[in-house]
């Protein structure tokens, strides 16, 4: 097997939905042994659709690579004394229970730390891990509410409107994963573990950057500005005469060549518009201006166009476009793996890549539920446990 930055680190996965399974996918992109621990019936996310891919969610395939699956049905205590034993023998734990849950289960981090001084511990929650919303649920669209990015997010006037996808989930994803590597950086100098702590909720408020740092330190409260911007003008979505193209063109050089490029260079001596706050002041007379010259051309004629006088703008890609894109492809955006009864399968590239390994490379399909029972009891304990859920068909073998 290819060498990767976390070969033979072993992680037990007890999450579900998007947030969690996301980040443990992210450290079995980069080689170590994530091993999804699922009640009997399985992730929740496996039934979320349609659409499915041979009876798989979407949602599951897109969150649930490089991993291995076992049931265990944490309800009984053969199964739980299992779960603790596979504990003990990982180097990371990662849950997104509501707090308190593992504590009840006898698998907090208080419960296995002084049996296991290096285990990272880390807990993934809506809200935070104590105070007085702890306990209070979140998906990622209450939280996008809450945490402020709904507030933010449409056109001017519009209603709220939520991220295409979701967003905040993979971001909280993104830090525990972060975090974990972190904290097995600091094992190699210190030899311990320790508890690590992030939510949905705090992830986003981190995310809020200069909208809520304009707030902080100038008690200004941010409006919805769909794809304009609230300081440059003309920066937006265009609508072709067969699409949508944004083109960003408020710095004055840009605007200067934007409005010469589309046949409208006297805007630049026009009082109104001669100056970003001229055209801040008065940006929807200005719009209603570019707006009936942009709609006259098509979308890749007037990118063409624009780059050769070097303004920057793009077309507004759906997925075909996204996923055909020549830099996207030569990136490696776009893997294949291979399933043993359904062929190959497109999965999503990773975003980051290393010199001293392909992270792609030897990437697996998504688990069926309690695939890999057997071979990680053995793995990880050296024996199969009879007790597991009846289910999975495993015999006793010490």
């Amino acid at each position: 097997m290819t060498h990767k930055p976390l070969s033979g680190i072993r992680v037990l996965d007890f999450t579900r939905l998007y947030a969690g399974p996301f980040c443990t996918m992210l450290l079995g992109d980069l080689g170590a042994d994530v091993v999804k621990v699922e009640m009997p019936g399985g992730d929740p996310l496996r039934g979320q659709g349609p659409p499915f891919h041979h009876g798989h969610s979407m949602s599951f395939l897109a969150a649930n690579r490089n991993k291995r699956s076992v049931v265990l049905d944490l309800k009984t205590p053969a199964d739980r004394a299992v779960a603790r034993e596979l504990a003990l023998k990982a180097d990371v734990i990662v849950e997104n229970f509501r707090p308190g849950v593992m504590a009840r289960l006898g698998l907090a981090y208080d419960d296995l730390a002084a049996d296991h001084p290096g285990l990272i511990y880390a807990s993934i929650s809506g809200m935070g891990a104590d105070g007085p919303d702890a306990r209070e649920g979140a998906f990622d669209l209450t939280i996008q509410a809450l945490g402020g990015f709904m507030s933010i997010t449409g056109e001017r006037n519009g209603k709220p409107v939520k991220l295409g996808t979701s967003v905040f989930d993979l971001v909280c994803g993104q830090y525990a994963m972060g975090a974990i590597v972190t904290a097995l950086f600091d094992r190699t100098r210190t030899g311990r573990g320790q508890r690590i702590e992030t939510s949905l909720f705090e992830s986003e408020i981190t995310f809020l950057v200069d909208a809520g740092m304009e707030y902080l330190l100038a008690g200004r409260i941010r409006e919805k500005w769909g794809s304009e911007h609230a300081a440059l003008v003309p920066y937006k979505a265009f609508q072709t005469r067969d699409g949508w193209l944004v083109i960003g063109a408020g710095v004055q050089n840009l605007f200067e060549a934007f409005v010469t490029a589309i046949g409208c260079g006297e805007l630049q001596r026009d009082a109104r518009f001669s100056t970003l706050e001229g055209r801040v002041r008065n940006r929807d007379l200005l719009y209603e201006i570019l707006d009936g010259k942009v709609s006259a051309y098509g979308t890749e004629e007037l990118r063409a166009k624009l780059e050769r006088v070097n303004v920057p703008c793009a077309p507004v890609n759906d997925m075909a476009h996204v996923f055909g894109h020549r830099q996207a492809l030569h990136r490696g955006m776009v893997q294949k793996i291979e399933h043993p009864t359904h062929g190959e399968m497109p999965v999503i590239g990773p975003a980051v890549k290393y010199s001293g390994c392909d992270v792609a490379a030897g990437w697996t399909m998504p688990p069926e539920i309690g695939e890999h029972s057997e071979a990680v009891l053995r793995d990880w304990l050296g024996h199969i446990v009879s007790t597991l859920p009846g289910a999975m068909g495993l015999r006793g073998i010490r």
